[in-house]
């Protein structure tokens, strides 16, 4: 097992006893549930945006390689959740395979995704109401306010009742899109998918409006399509049976989000034109305005049921960064007083925090497209880490006991590997300075590991116990 020169010391019983989550909270339905909540978001806004990079072709292009890169990570999560259940997840993963350098890269990695993904889909939650004309109401700060104080309230209230009202959210959201897609099925053209103007760039043609380093660019908002996908394992100490629920679970909501990106991708622009529908904040009721007239009852129902999606991935997604954060903190990582939970067994600092740095980014920004390639910087990153876990683990771990097993092997991981790194040469094409920047703070956590929590390390965090009884069983053998 690689190691760096870690210090690790056992906390005593009351230190868990503050840092405890609520198990058997969910089963897998919840969790396919959970992982459909995560990502639906990215199929109501968010990856139009990928039009105006690569045009339809390049976004195509974009939607299958970033699909199948989730696909044969998916795969490859759900084998090591089944093996390694605990709220650390994907740094979990690392920290088994890769050591504290590795588990802490990557559970930083994944909570730059979380922090901020939630900070670009308010900016949509405000984009959507404001289309909706309610008093007012304006995209700006205020919306962004109540969204977080209203959907971090409810966590901190309970994570079986946040659980169940976000798949209740999420049966509305995907209702919405069933709607879409009757709305939009008769008038869809094939013609209206290419009506933007080709410029003059390398490969530049109808299909590629933008030529290659256009489709290069549009695999950032391939990814919003199924970005926050991997989280699903964080629920690992909070399920009722880890090792038969988690692979269904997330395999099964994988399969969900395939069929539903692909049906917007397809039928918002073919129905409205990729042109006018690249620069939108509410693409789908505004496809159906564009077809069926502004007063159609159907957009109007869009309207309404999408911000159900927005509020679904939105209100996951801080389920999302709590966890990890309670993980990456509990173990020492990073300060310990933000693993604390409360008497409902909610990580109630680990809510806030995040959620109070979200709010001033998208007031501050209000730039949704710039949130979502920090977002993407931050998650690409974790997926090569991710996807490299698998792969040592199958190699030096062979004997792990293994409730699922990845089609393919490392095959299919290498695969997702190989495309993850592409991804993230991806997020520098569509703006170098917010990746560069984003890299740096991404650079200073490592120098914060490397410097100080290191040698701070709680030995007795579940993810410490997984290495250390690794460390044992190796020097037996």
């Amino acid at each position: 097992m690689p190691h760096d020169k870690t210090t690790a010391s056992a906390a005593d019983s009351s230190y868990h006893d503050h840092r405890r989550l609520k198990a058997g909270a969910a089963g897998w339905i919840l969790l396919a549930g959970l992982g459909v909540s995560y990502v639906i978001s990215g199929d109501f806004a968010g990856w139009n945006i990928g039009l105006a990079e690569g045009g339809w072709g390049g976004l195509l292009i974009a939607f299958v390689l970033m699909g199948l890169m989730y696909t044969c990570m998916v795969f490859g999560l759900a084998e090591m959740s089944s093996s390694l259940p605990t709220a650390g997840a994907g740094y979990g993963f690392a920290r088994r395979a890769l050591g504290p350098l590795g588990g802490f890269a990557t559970g930083v990695a994944v909570l730059i995704e979380y922090a901020v993904a939630p900070a670009a889909i308010a900016t949509f939650i405000g984009g959507y109401i404001e289309a909706l004309g309610l008093f007012g109401i304006t995209n700006s700060w205020p919306v962004y306010l109540v969204t977080y104080a209203v959907f971090v309230g409810i966590h901190l209230y309970g994570v079986g009742e946040a659980l169940r009202l976000m798949f209740g959210i999420t049966v509305v959201a995907v209702f919405a899109l069933v709607v879409t897609v009757i709305a939009l099925v008769p008038h869809f053209d094939v013609s209206n998918l290419f009506d933007i103007v080709p410029n003059d760039a390398v490969g530049a043609s109808a299909f590629l409006p933008m030529g290659y380093a256009g489709a290069m660019a549009a695999l950032v908002y391939g990814i919003w399509f199924f970005l926050a996908i991997e989280g699903v394992p964080l629920a690992a100490e909070e399920t009722t049976d880890p090792k038969r629920d988690m692979p269904r679970g997330i395999i099964v909501g994988m399969a969900i989000l395939l069929v539903t990106g692909a049906l917007m991708l397809v039928l918002v622009p073919g129905a409205a034109g990729s042109e006018a529908m690249s620069s939108s904040d509410n693409p789908l009721p505004e496809s159906i305005r564009a077809v069926a007239g502004s007063g159609s009852v159907m957009a109007s129902i869009v309207n309404y049921a999408g911000l159900a999606g927005l509020i679904a991935s939105f209100f996951s997604i801080i389920y999302a960064y709590s966890r990890q954060l309670f993980a990456l903190s509990r173990a020492g990582y990073l300060p310990r007083w933000l693993s604390l939970t409360g008497e409902r067994r909610t990580p109630w600092v680990a809510l806030i925090v995040p959620g109070t740095i979200g709010f001033v980014l998208a007031a501050v920004t209000g730039d949704g497209g710039l949130l979502i390639n920090i977002a993407v910087f931050g998650a690409t990153v974790s997926y090569v880490l991710l996807n490299l876990s698998h792969i040592v683990l199958r190699f030096r771990e062979p004997d792990l006991p293994r409730a699922y097993r990845t089609p393919g092997g490392v095959v299919t991981t290498g695969i997702a590997l190989v495309l993850a790194v592409v991804a993230v040469v991806a997020t520098f094409l569509v703006d170098v300075l917010a990746a560069s920047i984003t890299a740096g703070v991404f650079l200073l956590f490592l120098a914060y590991f490397w410097f100080y929590s290191r040698h701070h390390l709680v030995a007795n965090a579940p993810e410490e116990e997984f290495a250390m009884l690794d460390d044992a069983d190796t020097t037996l053998q």
